[in-house]
């Protein structure tokens, strides 16, 4: 079986889970016997880990050319030559030049950095809806000039290029669901993003959620017949002891983490006024912020309001193995997600040992058994855990080894073969 999967990032050039997630399953799809796996990707930077599957850049792909259809039924092989109805041009003056000669009423313009191929930054920036819909555009070219089976499309961003793909191949699509601009925005959703994450869902053949939580936001905020969507946990990948960055610990104190974006939708808030409480109950610990974001001045403000910014430390946005040298100095982790699809970060922590509190409003707590569940809003009851855990050995002890057991059990072969699964009932 052959997928051609398509996302917008893919490590070590990712944002957050969505690369993560990505990276794992491709991983666990690697490990099933006669499953081949080719990633797309807007922007391929070349150092990507690409042993568990082939990695396209769309921003690798020329668009400037004739697309060959062999015609079958003759003795002597034919080929028939058709002009592709996308056509590039480099800067204003070009646009308009192309724009005035005669083409079909289904012809697309797009903009190209030298003729041939489309620059893509694959961020979210300003231009993030142009991205999308140029990726698209080349979803188009790879899916015609490409042998595969089935498409599979992550989160919002991919969904365009995976109703692409499909169009031109006639292939089944696969969209999974990591988050929805509900989970992103609040409530308060993009009308651009909420049409381009329904459309998606429409013409899926299947839907994928990252758990139940998610599921029931596809089912009843974007109206998806509840036969079409199935849940699949995330999982967690091996925890790596390559040394990072960052330096010693070198203070004699506990240490309690928050990382993730420092957005609405991950509750920095709340994590900064249980600080505040438990501070007022002992003294011998510091809180870190790692992570970047909307919220970042805000929360530094915050902390300076409260009289407590003399122990807390804001590291910026952290990867790879520099986040493993934090969770080794971290005595808790807390994930205080106001919407959280899943969350992957609590199981990286238990992994090296580190006792979680998360939110009731993640997907996360319907797997974990060994982790203490908040309600997000609730800081007295998130101070409290955090104050349990840093002050009695026993409990902090049973976290630390029942939930690196927990967490050693969460394998991404599990999720992939039920997804290939799902892969087999839509192909069947």
């Amino acid at each position: 079986m052959k997928i051609l999967m398509f996302g917008w990032e893919f490590p070590p050039h990712i944002s957050g889970g969505l690369g993560t997630a990505c990276y794992g399953l491709t991983r666990g799809l690697s490990e099933i016997k006669d499953v081949e796996v080719t990633f797309v990707v807007p922007k391929a930077f070349g150092d990507e880990d690409q042993t568990a599957m082939k990695l396209i850049g769309a921003n690798n792909i020329p668009i400037n050319r004739k697309e060959i259809f062999l015609k079958e039924g003759s003795k002597s092989m034919d080929y028939i030559e058709v002009d592709s109805l996308i056509v590039p041009y480099v800067g204003e003056e070009e646009f308009w030049k192309q724009k005035s000669k005669k083409y079909p009423r289904s012809t697309r313009f797009v903009e190209t950095n030298d003729g041939v191929t489309v620059n893509f930054s694959g961020s979210y920036g300003d231009g993030l809806l142009q991205e999308i819909k140029n990726y698209g555009l080349v979803a188009e070219i790879i899916a015609a000039t490409t042998d595969f089976d089935i498409i599979h499309a992550h989160d919002w961003l991919a969904y365009p290029a995976g109703i692409a793909a499909k169009r031109v191949s006639g292939k089944p699509l696969v969209v999974h669901v990591h988050a929805t601009d509900f989970d992103r925005s609040g409530g308060s959703v993009n009308p651009n993003v909420y049409s381009i994450e329904r459309e998606g869902m429409e013409i899926a053949d299947k839907v994928i959620t990252v758990s139940n939580l998610t599921r029931d936001t596809v089912i009843n905020k974007y109206g998806v017949d509840p036969e079409k969507v199935e849940t699949v946990y995330n999982a967690v990948e091996p925890v790596g002891d390559e040394p990072g960055t960052l330096p010693p610990k070198g203070i004699d104190e506990k240490v309690v983490t928050f990382l993730g974006r420092v957005t609405m939708q991950k509750g920095p808030e709340y994590f900064i006024e249980a600080a505040s409480l438990v501070l007022r109950k002992m003294n011998n610990v510091r809180f870190v912020m790692a992570g970047s974001g909307d919220m970042l001045d805000a929360m530094i403000n915050r902390t300076a309001e409260l009289g407590i910014a003399d122990k807390f430390h804001f590291t910026g946005f952290l990867k790879g193995s520099d986040v493993n040298d934090l969770f080794r100095m971290t005595d808790v982790f807390v994930m205080p997600s106001v919407s959280e699809p899943f969350g992957i970060v609590p199981l990286e922590a238990m992994q090296l040992k580190v006792p979680v509190i998360i939110s009731n409003q993640s997907g996360v707590a319907e797997v974990l058994e060994n982790a203490i569940k908040i309600d997000f809003w609730d800081t007295f009851a998130m101070a409290d855990s955090i104050y349990g855990i840093l002050n009695y050995a026993s409990l902090a002890t049973y976290f630390k080894e029942e939930g690196k057991h927990e967490v050693d059990e969460l394998r991404w072969l599990d999720s992939a073969l039920k997804v290939k699964n799902i892969y087999d009932q839509v192909l069947a």
